[in-house]
């Protein structure tokens, strides 16, 4: 490829928001690209087909959409990565806790526990003193917190 065409190269990746080896003339054409100096230039030869930019290339997925067709490759054995790749420790955090302070605004709506309660159990929510709802519930319980049983 001529030296010459290497600005008008960069311009049209630029404009086409691509690579540089993806940018694609004409060759046909080429002394229009040439001719081409200002970004106005290249962006009208873009528009006429003059200067492409050539498909990128990716990872195809057939063969994995025939396997889980199937109903095979999801196993725990099939699994590379970490513990945590699938669910991560924060969204595990945000699901636990997430259920906890629903439960607790059931709890409150509900009267079973009184508004000070509530505050006091949120904040502790909050600072992950509770496993589950299950431990935060046997926690009231055993507390004398909630006024009727609910386990």
């Amino acid at each position: 490829m001529p030296a010459k065409l290497e600005f008008q190269k960069r311009i049209a990746a630029d404009l086409m928001k691509c690579g540089v080896s993806r940018v694609r003339f004409d060759l046909e054409r080429l002394d229009e690209v040439a001719e081409a100096i200002t970004r106005e230039d290249v962006r009208k030869l873009i528009e006429d087909g003059v200067i492409y930019k050539v498909h990128e290339k990716g990872v195809s997925r057939v063969r994995a959409r025939e396997r889980e067709e199937k109903g095979r490759g999801r196993g725990s054995g099939s699994r590379k990565g970490e513990k945590y790749s699938i669910v991560t420790r924060k969204e595990r955090w945000i699901l636990k806790v997430r259920a906890q302070k629903k439960k607790l605004k059931e709890l409150r709506d509900k009267r079973l526990i009184e508004r000070s309660t509530y505050r006091k159990i949120y904040g502790m929510v909050k600072a992950g003193a509770f496993k589950s709802v299950r431990d935060m519930l046997t926690y009231l319980e055993s507390n004398k917190l909630i006024r009727r049983t609910i386990l």
